[in-house]
């Protein structure tokens, strides 16, 4: 078996169907399996995998085990020398798993690759976040006080019914070829080995980091090539919305990246900038109207 796509489904019925639909017509000349590991889904995925993919292993964990974890138990059973993780909400626009393949085959420094990935798109066309930085606890400690800055002066905006969203600065992301220093977790092309396993402590984000900073101190590459083509749908902005959603800074997904932020700094840079990271996200769920929020959360600042 040459690849083994890995994708991890909770929830995402439909952006999973397309993901499979596409993986499925787009994939040639090279032997594959997918197998989707579901974290307990209550959407009719379940039920849309088995009549509508059968051919897809289907592992049911029955409960949110987090991403790291869920990915973990399909790389048990992979039977693929490589392994393509892949998010349920990408669709391939090309052969995206045999360039891939080729690629690494190919390659004349093919050991000292670690991970590959692609410059991912929204459903725009346009180029979106696909690789970056490690964290840096310096700069991690600047972005914790920015964010409570930030809020203050967006509930400000509110009161003064000053447009925030104005006053930002728009990303732009650019397409590379070449060495970066972590691939995002939603296209992330690896050999089938132990270090492809993610580290459990990490429920949701920055588990792709983590496992790719291990390959760092391996003195593996990873690598962005362009050419596969894969549309991310949840890189997508929606520049339509123009009001200030404050909710967003205590969202599930946001909790669990800051959270999964400090246990990177604590595990792989240092405990004392972690613990001054704990300081600053527990002050900031002190804002005035995320306290009655982030109650329940914030004892688990003092758990990482």
């Amino acid at each position: 078996m040459d690849v083994s796509v890995i994708i991890v489904n909770y929830n995402t019925c439909l952006y999973t169907k397309n993901c499979l639909k596409s993986v499925f017509e787009q994939t040639k000349d090279v032997e594959f399996e997918v197998i989707v590991s579901d974290n307990g889904s209550i959407d009719g995925s379940i039920e849309m995998i088995k009549t509508e993919y059968p051919q897809v292993i289907l592992i049911e964990n029955n409960a949110n085990l987090g991403f790291g974890a869920a990915n973990n138990r399909a790389l048990k059973i992979a039977k693929g020398k490589y392994i393509f993780y892949l998010n349920s909400d990408t669709v391939l626009l090309n052969n995206a798993v045999k360039l891939f393949y080729d690629y690494w085959e190919n390659s004349p420094q093919k050991d000292k690759i670690g991970a590959l990935g692609g410059n991912l798109l929204d459903e725009n066309g346009n180029w979106i976040h696909s690789y970056g930085f490690f964290p840096r606890p310096l700069k991690e400690i600047k972005l914790f006080i920015r964010k409570i800055f930030v809020v203050y002066i967006k509930k400000i905006c509110n009161l003064l019914r000053i447009n925030y969203n104005n006053l930002k600065k728009e990303i732009h992301y650019s397409p590379v070829n070449g060495k970066v220093e972590y691939i995002t977790g939603a296209d992330l092309f690896v050999k089938n080995n132990s270090l492809a396993f993610y580290d459990e402590r990490f429920f949701l984000y920055y588990e792709e980091t983590d496992l790719q900073w291990r390959m760092e101190n391996q003195l593996l590459d990873r690598i962005i090539i362009d050419s596969p083509k894969i549309i991310h749908f949840k890189g997508v902005s929606n520049i339509s919305d123009r009001t200030i959603n404050m909710d967003k800074y205590i969202s599930f997904g946001a909790i669990q990246s800051d959270l999964s932020r400090i246990k990177y700094i604590k595990y792989n840079v240092s405990k004392n900038y972690a613990f001054i990271l704990k300081i600053l996200l527990f002050c900031f769920w002190l804002t005035p109207g995320f306290c009655k929020k982030t109650k329940q959360y914030r004892k688990l600042i003092w758990k990482i």
